[in-house]
């Protein structure tokens, strides 16, 4: 390969990825999944990367659109705090519709006491 693209990973990252590939019984394919996953993210990772560069262009009045972008394009999965709220939630309105009503204060007030 004489000439490569801006976006292609350099060769240390691919030696890294073929070292920490898991190995599968499936003639080689559940592993080939796996790194074009991890050269697909990095390619995104880098792409986005460049927008925000070139978004904020060193100007401090574009600093919110490049965080804005960042939210947009990589959102954060919830917290396990937000999880178990949200799993209590659901466990509170199901034994309402039974008619079972119970006291969940005390164990929402101890899982809103942790950090995120």
């Amino acid at each position: 390969m004489t000439e490569q693209h801006p976006i292609t990973p350099p060769s240390e990252i691919a030696a890294q990825w073929r070292r920490e590939a898991p190995t599968y019984r499936d003639g080689g394919l559940g592993r080939e999944l796996w790194l074009i996953d991890r050269a697909a993210q990095w390619a995104a990772d880098q792409e986005l990367e460049a927008c925000c560069e070139w978004l904020g262009a060193g100007k401090r009045e574009n600093l919110s659109q490049v965080v804005a972008l960042r939210m947009a394009r990589r959102p954060k999965s919830p917290s396990l705090k937000r999880l178990a709220l949200l799993q209590l939630d659901t466990l509170n309105a199901d034994l309402g519709l039974e008619g079972k009503g119970v006291d969940l204060s005390q164990i929402r007030r101890a899982l809103e006491q942790l950090n995120d």
